[in-house]
């Protein structure tokens, strides 16, 4: 017997990942609401539905998640928009760190909040939550970027533990760089000073530029392992993506448990004698 098909709604769906995950999954046979802030760029992809979203306006997301749940129901949550800025910190003006944390917490906060009644009242579902490795591992000259994505991954992690109880699963998926246009066109970049240009931020700077168009992952190869995720009976907590991905978050974590064991005598120090 065949299975009824899932409807995933995307957000970010018009380009980078969100795009080749979108496609991907009509390819399969399931069903796609995608969102974008212009509905434009995504006419000629045959979505299910094409609803016009910006995350950062709460009372749009509320109604097109209404919108979605209307039209068939909404089994996978994909909450991928979002955008980079880089810039070390003192560079960074207040106006661009609101419109980063608006858009890559406070936007999939409002989305997540938006669906989960929906999903709790049929006791099931799928929250994907697009991080980055730069949400476990924080890179100089990316701050404000990091600092968005280990909220995100904060709150995940949080959530995945409250919605459980419900059949909800959540998985946050760790991208290393894939050729999409994050780097070019999507990313944003603050007002430089130069006393950090020759230091790790300016490298950074000028990394990220030079990295646009050649990036070594494959964003189809990506979409297919998180529909490979979505559609197995455990799925993980995490899914790192891509060798740098895995090897960037490997190294943080051994750097992590070096450090605990390295500082085990003094933590345990700190508590009240025992009677």
């Amino acid at each position: 017997m065949t299975s009824k098909p899932r409807r995933w709604l995307i957000t970010g769906a018009a380009a980078g990942l969100g795009r080749a995950l979108a496609e991907a999954v009509i390819a399969q046979g399931d069903e796609v609401v995608a969102t974008s802030r212009s509905t434009g760029p995504l006419a000629d992809l045959g979505a299910a539905q094409v609803l016009q979203m910006d995350v950062t306006n709460a009372a749009q997301v509320r109604a097109c998640v209404a919108d979605a749940v209307a039209g068939g129901g909404i089994d996978v949550l994909v909450n991928n928009a979002g955008h980079g800025l880089v810039g070390a910190l003192e560079e960074l003006s207040d106006a661009e760190l609101q419109a980063v944390i608006g858009t890559n917490v406070i936007g999939a906060l409002a989305v997540t909040r938006a669906v989960l009644p929906h999903m709790r009242s049929r006791r099931s579902g799928h929250i994907v939550q697009m991080s980055s490795v730069g949400g476990v591992v924080g890179n100089p000259g990316h701050a404000a970027y990091a600092l968005t994505k280990f909220a995100l991954e904060g709150f995940s992690e949080a959530l995945a533990g409250e919605v459980a109880p419900f059949g909800i699963r959540v998985t946050i998926v760790e991208p290393g760089p894939f050729r999409t246009a994050f780097a070019g066109r999507s990313m944003r970049f603050s007002t430089a000073i130069p006393d950090y240009a020759d230091g790790p931020a300016g490298t950074l700077r000028a990394r990220m530029r030079d990295q646009d168009g050649v990036q070594p992952g494959d964003p189809a190869l990506a979409a297919e392992a998180i529909i490979t995720t979505v559609r197995a009976e455990s799925a993980p907590l995490r899914l790192p993506l891509g060798e740098q991905a895995v090897n960037r978050i490997r190294m943080k974590l051994e750097r992590q448990l070096a450090d605990l064991a390295e500082t085990a005598a003094l933590s345990l120090s700190t508590s009240f004698a025992s009677t």
